[in-house]
């Protein structure tokens, strides 16, 4: 049973990211005054199992002086955790109910990073390197973000489990309050994910397209697929968080309808802004982090904590 329970929460995630990709094309064509897909399938409909049986059909190619091992295990790695990170995801209900749901995303989220550095360094190659190192520190620098606002937001939750952030939104969602806080996460998750104007991961024009340059066919699939899935995952999470849906999960389809119209114009948001934005030079993305965005989620967490403490400390009125 539980078997069955995980392949309708993952067949529909990976059907999902295969159609996000020909959703940007098609957004990005029409942005650009192209069509973008149009040959395989009414449509360009087909495209995205075509793109598919290419890339798995193809030979994978391994260098000869990469680390075997690590070179196999860090795509794989990243496609498992981004399937992992659904399982506490309530779409209405969650796979595993748990109480600490928050900070399992935020730890597993967190160990992507150790496939981006195993790819770079298994593969053995300068330019590998490269490209991990600078992903490894982008990555890691704004998950401190993440974490300080995700924080902000338990404050005023008074819970770590996902589920009762839908309650506490059940009449206002909490970007309202917290607007300034919801804008600085979701410019996080831009860099997070490594979309533009943050791409600087795969920068191919700086970095022949940084840490998965010596992965071809299956492998490189694998991590596409893993960026795509991370992509769909970081707006649902914010759409909880911050967009609380509209009406309670115990009615299903209300709740469903409500959750995937507002992931899907935050995607789409994601769409739009790299069809709109240069990519930032690396030091900018890295000032506009710990000199902008740190102090700022900072003091707002700050804020958070001391409101209760303060009403808390002032005698009740007699």
């Amino acid at each position: 049973m539980y078997f069955v329970n995980m392949l309708t929460l993952l067949i529909p995630v990976l059907i999902a990211m295969a159609f996000l990709t020909l959703v940007e094309r098609k957004i990005l064509g029409y942005m650009q005054l192209r069509k973008g897909p149009n040959i395989v399938g009414p449509y360009g409909i087909l495209q995205p199992f075509a793109d598919a049986m290419k890339l798995f059909i193809k030979e994978p190619l391994r260098p000869l002086t990469t680390s075997t091992i690590l070179f196999i295990i860090a795509p794989t790695l990243s496609l498992l955790l981004a399937l992992s990170l659904w399982i506490p995801l309530p779409l209405p209900h969650p796979l595993v109910n748990m109480n600490l749901g928050i900070l399992f995303i935020l730890a597993t989220s967190s160990l992507s990073v150790y496939s981006i550095l195993w790819s770079g360094w298994a593969s053995n190659s300068k330019y590998s390197m490269f490209g991990a190192l600078r992903a490894v520190a982008q990555t890691i620098s704004y998950e401190v973000t993440m974490a300080i606002i995700l924080l902000s937001t338990l404050l005023m939750n008074g819970s770590f489990s996902i589920q009762s952030l839908i309650y506490t939104q059940e009449h206002l969602w909490l970007m309202i309050p917290t607007w300034p806080l919801a804008m600085m996460w979701f410019i996080s998750t831009l860099a997070e994910t490594n979309r533009a104007p943050f791409d600087l991961t795969e920068g191919e024009s700086e970095l022949v397209s940084g840490f998965n340059v010596e992965y071809a066919a299956g492998p490189f699939a694998l991590f596409f697929m893993a960026e795509y899935m991370n992509i769909i995952l970081m707006n649902a999470l914010s759409t909880i968080v911050f967009l609380g849906p509209s009406h309670n999960p115990c009615v299903p389809e209300l709740y469903s309808t409500n959750f995937m119209l507002k992931t899907l114009i935050l995607t789409t948001l994601f769409l739009w802004i790299r069809a709109s934005y240069p990519r930032f030079r690396y030091d900018q993305l890295m000032h506009l982090l710990w000199k902008n965005f740190l102090p700022i989620t900072l003091a707002f967490c700050m804020w958070h904590v001391s409101i209760p403490i303060f009403t808390a400390c002032v005698p009740p009125y007699t």
